[in-house]
């Protein structure tokens, strides 16, 4: 958690100083953090056992958190904030793809990020992996997960970040948003992406 605000902090500065050379005509309410970080790119799971790319998602506004479903309240909190900002959106809200990227694999089968994605909505999809491949994804983001020792039944927490990383529609990073930022300002950021070229 520590490691995630720091995260958001040293992205945040570093927008501060792209926004202070840019042309001033768009207003973000989240971090812009377009050019900061490295496009969206990786080879996952989806939440149907099939192998899944980024580009399987090209076309769409596309919302990358990491987390997973035992979590008790910082991913359900936030995927939650999350859809009450697309149904902000209305019908553009298709146009959105919410990747949660569990870092639970041994945990999180397809099925089980299956049922736990519905329940937030049509557009939330569950991705996961093999470890070496969400080393090298949460590697390519700047952010880390661990897990905590196991109690008696076996049962653990999984620490992990708490940002939102959002990609354009041709998988280029344009934001960082948290559940803090509320969801109308998710919503009118995603607005603004969504009426972009």
């Amino acid at each position: 958690m520590i490691r995630s605000l720091r995260l958001i902090a040293v992205l945040s500065l570093a927008a501060l100083a792209l926004a202070a050379c840019g042309n001033g005509k768009q207003h973000w309410n989240t971090n812009n953090i377009s050019g900061v970080m490295p496009n969206l790119k990786f080879t996952l799971t989806d939440e149907n056992g099939n192998t899944v790319h980024a580009n399987n998602y090209r076309g769409k506004i596309k919302l990358m958190y990491f987390g997973y479903t035992h979590c008790p309240d910082i991913c359900p909190l936030t995927l939650a904030t999350v859809g009450r900002a697309l149904k902000q959106l209305g019908s553009q809200a298709d146009n959105v793809r919410v990747l949660f990227v569990s870092v639970d694999p041994k945990r999180d089968t397809p099925d089980i990020l299956k049922t736990y994605t519905d329940a937030f909505g049509p557009q939330f999809v569950g991705l996961t992996g093999t470890q070496a491949q969400l080393k090298a994804l949460t590697k390519r983001y700047r952010v880390s997960y661990s897990y905590q020792k196991p109690d008696k039944n076996g049962a653990y927490a999984v620490n992990h970040s708490a940002a939102i990383f959002v990609f354009g529609k041709q998988g280029k990073v344009r934001l960082l948003m948290n559940r803090t930022d509320g969801a109308t300002a998710m919503a009118q950021d995603l607005a603004q992406l969504l009426g972009a070229s």
